[in-house]
């Protein structure tokens, strides 16, 4: 008895180290076709989440792939501490063997990042100086032109996700110290302007962004997501 219970606990250790030999090895593959696919740098992280990984791969369905990129530059526009969470990813066995792509579907794809300050002021109409986050909100400082005469002044603005990226619409505007009262009917117009981050990779579009103190937080969703028709 003492000798089948050895060898049980001998086989459940071999189970284990063999899923976790999988994983690792499933992880590494992935990583490696993403860093292709987006010319990446680095190769990202990857964990496949769920226990053990040996059945979801004979079954073909994963619950969870997180995929780690960090820094990412597309359309023109580079962000910071990119992620993206699949979640519900039907992969056959036998097209991963055979490297087909055409039945490979994720549920959900989720990705964050953070765009920087100093890149959304690239975007920026002239005269924006800085844009910071504060207490009372996001904020845009410089010296703007109204009719015809240059004024200091501090405008508050909003960002929003939109078919075009972020776009940032000023809300309030105070004078700077000693400058005089500016309408904000009149700065409108001319500070609104839109970061063109449409989407993220695996075609995730922007759905929230929230100013934070490091930069600008961006949440992108995509559903259904066919990894051969992948942008």
């Amino acid at each position: 008895m003492r000798a089948l219970l050895i060898l049980i606990v001998v086989l459940m250790i071999a189970l284990v180290v063999g899923d976790r030999v999988g994983v690792v090895m499933a992880q590494n593959e992935i990583g490696r076709k993403i860093a292709a696919e987006y010319d990446l740098p680095q190769q990202p992280g990857v964990e496949i989440g769920g226990f053990p990984f040996l059945t979801q791969a004979v079954d073909g369905n994963y619950r969870t792939i997180d995929i780690r990129i960090g820094d990412w530059s597309g359309q023109n526009i580079s962000v910071h501490n990119l992620d993206v969470a699949l979640t519900d990813v039907s992969a056959p066995l036998s097209d991963v063997i055979a490297n087909r792509t055409s039945n490979l579907v994720a549920g959900t794809a989720t990705a964050t990042a953070l765009v920087p300050y100093d890149i959304v002021q690239s975007f920026a109409p002239a005269g924006v100086e800085s844009i910071s986050y504060t207490p009372e909100g996001l904020r845009a400082t410089g010296t703007f032109s109204v009719a015809g005469i240059s004024v200091p002044a501090i405008v508050f603005v909003t960002v929003a996700p939109t078919d075009a990226g972020i776009e940032v619409t000023p809300v309030s505007v105070r004078p700077a110290a000693g400058g005089p009262t500016i309408s904000l009917a009149l700065l409108r117009q001319a500070l609104t302007f839109t970061v063109p981050l449409r989407q993220l990779p695996l075609g995730a579009r922007l759905t929230a962004i929230q100013p934070g103190a490091d930069g600008l937080h961006a949440t992108a969703v995509a559903h259904d997501v066919r990894f051969d028709s992948l942008p």
